[in-house]
């Protein structure tokens, strides 16, 4: 499917867009574009792969010529762009709208445009009931995304989305906070032991999104099958691998954090289906989706929203064997 094919990645020197570039590069791909704004970010990003498939595009998605003219001759492209710092949006609601949601309009008004074959939009579970600035931003990606399958006319571009929640390990996430205080002073900072998150990893993620770009058809949002976790296990599990006497220190929450992690709402399990590895929520008529009936999805099994503190939990020594194999310890 990738084989000789143009890719462009927005976003592409953040976590995701760098771990799905190197994915990508594995594969016959024939060219990869990086879409950021970060210069120093894109010349690092050159230096390390040093890969002659690469093609830089320094750029904001807030910019539609410029995002136009790095669109001409995309067959597939990879929507990672975003402001995702939380307590950030919660200051700057302006400039995450601006960018989350202006910047994904654009980017499906140039992509219509360049009659590109596929787009894949990165989604969180903060857009599942959003109960901060970044969610509701994101919520408005996704429903950008997906209604552009609507709208779109005589051209072929498909629309999909994928939405997962806080990938360990990655940029500003908890795992590399946690252990950078243990490193620096020996003392973590926590807001509550029994707060809750979903489990993926990077690998983890980018199989999602290369899922969604191979069985999505256009409308469909694909959500992973996940394992959750307590901060205390993940605490735990840290501090066991480090080996080192470690005092806690009690913060309250961020602005806007949330306590555990929605991945599909209440409202959202009537148009839910389910196969071995994701499930799929429609939000057009299922009467007329092929995928149904192409992939076989079946009605989930869920009765109520997926949210992390109503799952099933990873134990602490498999989190300790993902932390392992994400190169930590």
């Amino acid at each position: 499917m990738l084989e000789n094919k143009t890719i462009l990645i927005t976003g592409g020197t953040g976590s995701l867009g760098t771990a799905l570039t190197k994915r990508l590069l594995k594969s016959k791909v024939g060219t990869i574009r990086i879409f950021s704004r970060d210069e120093w970010k894109q010349t690092k990003m050159f230096e390390e792969l040093d890969d002659s498939r690469l093609r830089f595009f320094i750029g904001d998605i807030r910019d539609k010529e410029r995002l136009s003219r790095a669109v001409e001759g995309v067959d597939y492209v990879f929507h990672a762009a975003a402001l995702k710092q939380v307590p950030i949006a919660e200051y700057n609601p302006f400039e995450a709208i601006k960018t989350n949601v202006y910047g994904t309009q654009n980017l499906v008004d140039v992509c219509l445009d360049n009659n590109v074959k596929k787009v894949v939009a990165i989604g969180t579970d903060k857009a599942a009931s959003p109960a901060n600035t970044y969610g509701a931003t994101k919520l408005l990606m996704e429903k950008i995304i997906i209604s552009a399958n609507f709208f779109k006319g005589i051209h072929k571009t498909s629309f999909v989305c994928v939405r997962y929640g806080n990938v360990l390990g990655s940029r500003g996430s908890v795992l590399p906070r946690f252990i950078e205080q243990i490193s620096n002073k020996g003392v973590i900072t926590l807001t509550d032991p029994k707060m809750t998150r979903f489990t993926i990893t990077m690998n983890g993620a980018i199989d999602l999104v290369l899922r969604a770009l191979k069985n999505g058809n256009g409308g469909e949002l694909f959500v992973p099958r996940l394992k959750s976790y307590t901060l205390e296990e993940l605490k735990n599990a840290i501090i066991e691998l480090s080996g080192k006497k470690v005092k806690i220190k009690k913060i309250s929450l961020r602005p806007g954090e949330k306590f555990h992690e929605t991945l599909i709402s209440g409202d959202e399990i009537s148009q839910t289906y389910e196969s071995k590895e994701d499930y799929i929520i429609f939000q057009q008529s299922i009467d007329k989706i092929s995928s149904l009936k192409k992939l076989k999805y079946k009605k989930t099994k869920l009765k109520s929203a997926y949210i992390s503190n109503k799952n099933n939990f990873i134990s602490k020594n498999q989190l300790k064997k993902m932390i392992r194999e994400e190169g930590y310890f």
